[in-house]
């Protein structure tokens, strides 16, 4: 099997195939798609002779993602009997992906874990790669481990239930993958308004992702290229979480990421990594999908905060810089 191993099921129904032999699946789900989504699969799952043994609801935000609430994903475990062969499912963003997985990788030193995406962020970005973790206080994912699930299911038709707000914050990531890696897919993404071809697009994306961690699993060099626009993305979401703002709304990762691209656009013209006129065309283009291309808060504001960003090292900060759609650079800044 591989490293990142992506599966594409057509229903629910193929799904148990695809997971392995275990003492019990605990299916553990945001209670916003609990119904939706978790409850179905859990009965396919169960047609299928798979040995379900509880489903857990939970309740999904940056504020409620703490350890906290990851022992209570493992009291519930402790509860139902879970043992070293039992298998964590986790039907959600990627909130639930995190917390989930971090839950099984820490629950008596490891269990397996599969994800269920159900956001196009999830689908793209954060239930792709191992990555798992929690907030300490208002600083993302300060705590975490680096462990693949077994599988990450990736189901499309999700989006169709998704808010115009969510969708939005995903097709972020979504851009970003592809200003990493594929001019092409960029291209299409941008003129691809009626989403026709957003099947296509989540595969491509998924798949260079996938890659991308094959080629890298712990983060040690070319995987820090995922995280284009999230050093000023990260900033922003904390500045976010503590000021108050005149339009009285709380930015999202995806609204974030999409402002921090532009800065990162900016330096890479500032320092001629990139040519004049990148920053102007990424604007143009994120601002005709319904994407906020203009951070509150600007360089100076946000280089405290950025400072103690977990990707920060002897007082520089890896960023990086976009030399041309389809093609990224790392470089050390100090701050």
């Amino acid at each position: 099997m591989a490293l990142v191993n992506l599966n594409f099921p057509a229903s629910y129904d193929d799904m148990a195939a695809a997971l392995p032999g275990c003492s019990g699946i605990y299916v553990v789900a945001d209670r916003n798609v609990s119904s939706l989504y978790a409850q179905p699969i859990i009965k396919a799952l169960e047609h299928a002779g798979a040995p379900v043994k509880g489903l857990m609801e939970i309740r999904c935000s940056e504020r409620l993602k703490t350890y906290k609430n990851v022992e209570k994903i493992q009291s519930w475990l402790i509860a139902r009997g879970a043992d070293r062969n039992a298998l964590l499912l986790a039907v959600g963003g990627g909130i639930t992906t995190d917390l989930v997985g971090f839950a099984a990788c820490t629950y008596k030193r490891g269990i397996k874990y599969a994800n269920v995406p159900t956001t196009l962020l999830a689908m793209v970005d954060a239930g792709i790669g191992g990555k798992t973790g929690c907030n300490i206080g208002s600083y993302k994912n300060m705590a975490g481990i680096i462990k693949q699930p077994h599988t990450t299911f990736i189901m499309p038709w999700f989006c169709r239930s998704l808010s115009r707000k969510l969708f939005c914050d995903g097709y972020a990531e979504l851009l970003k993958t592809f200003i990493i890696g594929d001019a092409e897919a960029y291209d299409i993404a941008v003129k691809d308004k009626d989403h026709k071809r957003l099947d296509e697009l989540i595969s491509r994306a998924a798949s260079i992702k996938a890659k991308i961690v094959e080629a890298d699993p712990d983060e040690a060099g070319l995987r820090k290229v995922l995280n284009l626009g999230h050093s000023f993305a990260h900033a922003i979401e904390f500045k976010s979480a503590h000021a108050w703002l005149p339009w009285h709304r709380h930015i999202s990762h995806g609204q974030a990421v999409a402002m921090g691209m532009i800065m990162a656009a900016r330096m890479s013209e500032e320092l001629k990594l990139a040519q004049a006129g990148l920053a102007d065309r990424l604007t143009s283009d994120f601002r005709s999908l319904g994407l906020p291309t203009e951070s509150p808060w600007d360089f100076e504001a946000l280089r405290p905060i950025m400072r103690t960003d977990k990707k920060s090292k002897d007082g520089k900060v890896s960023f990086i810089l976009i030399a041309s759609i389809g093609k990224v650079v790392m470089k050390d800044i100090g701050l």
